[in-house]
């Protein structure tokens, strides 16, 4: 049997996803919670960013 010739192929380069520019592709953002009557300043709570919906790549 003869030996099968076989062409090069070239890998599919697939595009990097852009990431999302409020959460920095993470994810999540973080919102200051302030607390009392003078609105003081407590900390920071974390959640979805709402841009990509916690996906971390940007939309179209």
């Amino acid at each position: 049997m003869a030996a099968r010739k076989t062409t090069a192929r070239r890998k599919a380069t697939v595009p990097e996803p852009v990431k999302c520019e409020p959460c920095n592709g993470t994810g999540e953002v973080a919102r200051t919670v302030r607390v009392g009557r003078k609105q003081r300043v407590v900390g920071q709570q974390s959640g979805i960013c709402l841009a990509c919906f916690g996906t971390g790549e940007a939309a179209d």
